[in-house]
């Protein structure tokens, strides 16, 4: 509790120094994000009291001048919420970076994130829900050498946790804005974009003793990867095109397979005149690309985004998927939409805003040559498989589709109505569990009383056969603007256990504050963004959430 105080005392401090530094043309900003729980016992949904206080501890501070920035990351995690106990239990300052600007170029020294094309390479971010921050610690170089040519290189070593791991991961990313050079694309707003990018990662490994003592696995220093892409847009239309492919990376999630990775996607939209349309396909294999030998999200070096709808209500998230990075997956989704507009027979007095998407994803088939899943030269073992490009393996591991409605009833009332017919292959996205069908039923009103004071409320309803059976969901949130905001809700399992978990908030904003204060039950589960999943245990307590940014 002294280190957090201190940190606090701290933190709090730099306000002030900030106000000085500003007269010498230097910026102080930062942000403080703290999350803590009281926690307590609650055999009905298996959550266990191990600590009197929990707390996850953010501070990030950003010092900015003409042509040098430096910035810094302290987090306290001493106490960490249920979750991060195994892996962030600790203290300290494990990002801190400093970056020099001269015309168009910088160079950054320190610890850093960047991304590649999609991600399907190299992707280093944070996201603090998922435990996820796996950053590089080296050298970053950012080029503008002529107007529309960008070219990045840098080399480091990855954070996991409160350590660095020993492999090297280098890389070189360029991309070039074609219609900066030709008049005639600019005259007709045309946009295209190509980029190219390579990611070595080096790391000396032993020899592994495979099964049964006589057979064993080189593991290549060297692997790399390579991506190309290409951006068109033009008016309403939008095309990318990407691919990528990386050498042969034996792991243990991937079976410690020798064999080539790959991922292929083509993505289009359009959107004008009250009409949106999406089309997206991709195809991954053996894309599991790690800085380390570990299971889990940690010391990923790329990212394949799920094509799958992101779901922002409580039980249309529920069953979330997770990019099958290792086993790879053919992924499709299309979305349709349409705003009927005012004075209309359909669109009413205030017009309504229909959509609707449809998500799908299946396995590719592992084939293996006579039937052999491993081939042996000199006593080195070698795993292989082959896997024709257009094929479809013999499971589905996702679908949905889902049709949502947005409509103002009045002037002071809106409603949303949504339905999603969901297939969720549990077996292949958390290990076991089987095939789960569910339907789930939203209905979201909102209602402005005044200016400052606005009701919203949602019921939510889900049926399937498996798993647990069906649940409810409800909410309250009376919203009084400018400070206040009072949540209430509750998500029943009818189906099975007959548990409710309830949860009550209460938040306060005032200037850069923000203070939410609040008790409940969560739902052990898994939460996820982007395809990227964390696990996380039950809880319940008092919790209180600070964030301030200044």
């Amino acid at each position: 509790m002294k280190k957090y105080l201190l940190i606090c005392s701290v933190l709090c401090s730099t306000q002030f120094a900030a106000h000085a530094q500003e007269q010498k043309g230097i910026t102080l900003s930062g942000s403080i994000q703290s999350d803590m729980l009281i926690p307590q016992d609650d055999e009905k949904i298996g959550a266990k009291k191990t600590e009197d206080f929990l707390t996850n501890t953010y501070a990030d501070l950003l010092l900015q001048s003409k042509h040098v920035d430096a910035g810094a990351r302290i987090e306290y995690l001493e106490h960490p919420l249920p979750g991060f106990e195994n892996d962030f239990k600790g203290w300290g300052v494990p990002n801190l970076w400093v970056k020099g600007r001269l015309g168009n170029n910088e160079l950054t020294l320190g610890t850093f994130y960047e991304q590649f094309g999609s991600g399907f390479i190299l992707r280093t971010y944070e996201e603090r829900s998922l435990g996820i921050d796996n950053s590089l610690l080296g050298g970053r170089l950012l080029l503008k050498p002529t107007d529309g040519v960008v070219l990045k290189l840098l080399s480091g070593k990855q954070r996991r946790y409160w350590d660095w791991n020993k492999a090297l991961i280098s890389g070189a990313d360029a991309e070039v804005s074609i219609d900066r050079w030709i008049p005639s694309m600019q005259q007709s707003g045309t946009v295209l974009t190509i980029g190219a990018s390579w990611v070595n990662k080096y790391e000396k490994r032993g020899e592994r003793v495979y099964v049964d003592n006589t057979h064993y696995i080189h593991f290549p220093k060297f692997v790399n990867s390579w991506d190309v892409r290409a951006n068109l847009n033009r008016g309403a239309w939008s095309v990318l095109a990407e691919y990528a492919q990386k050498t042969a990376d034996p792991s243990f999630a991937n079976g410690y397979v020798f064999k080539n990775g790959s991922v292929a996607m083509l993505s289009g939209s359009y959107s004008d005149n009250g009409l949106s349309v999406l089309l997206q396909a991709k195809r991954s294999e053996n894309m599991s690309s790690k800085s380390a030998d570990v299971l889990g999200i940690s010391s990923a070096i790329n990212h394949l985004p799920a094509f799958t709808q992101d779901q922002t209500y409580a039980l249309a998230a529920l069953y979330p998927y997770a990019t099958q990075l290792a086993d790879g997956e053919w992924a499709y989704q299309a979305e349709l939409g349409y705003n009927f507009k005012r004075k209309t027979a359909l669109g009413g007095k205030y017009g309504m805003n229909v959509r609707v998407n449809y998500s799908y994803v299946r396995g590719i088939p592992h084939e293996f040559a006579d039937g052999m899943e491993r081939a042996t030269l000199s006593g080195v073992t070698y795993v292989n498989y082959k896997s024709p490009f257009f094929k479809w393996g013999d499971d589905t591991y996702y679908q949905d589709l889902n049709i949502q409605l947005s409509r103002r009833m009045s002037r002071n009332f809106r409603l949303n109505l949504m339905y999603m017919n969901q297939r969720y292959n549990k077996t292949v996205v958390e290990g076991e569990g089987g095939i789960i069908h569910s339907n789930i039923f939203i209905a979201d009103g909102k209602y402005q009383f005044s200016k400052k004071t606005t009701l919203r409320g949602e019921l939510q309803y889900l049926t399937t056969k498996q798993d647990q059976g069906d649940w409810v969901f409800g909410l309250f949130e009376l919203s009084l603007v400018p400070h206040w905001m009072i949540t209430v809700s509750d998500m029943w399992n009818c189906g099975e256990t007959d548990t409710h978990y309830y949860q009550g908030l209460v938040t306060y904003n005032v200037g850069g504050h923000r203070v939410q204060a609040g008790y409940g039950r969560t739902r052990a589960g898994y939460n996820c963004s982007g395809g990227v999943c964390r696990y996380v245990p039950a809880q319940k307590g008092f919790t209180i959430s600070y964030n301030y940014n200044f």
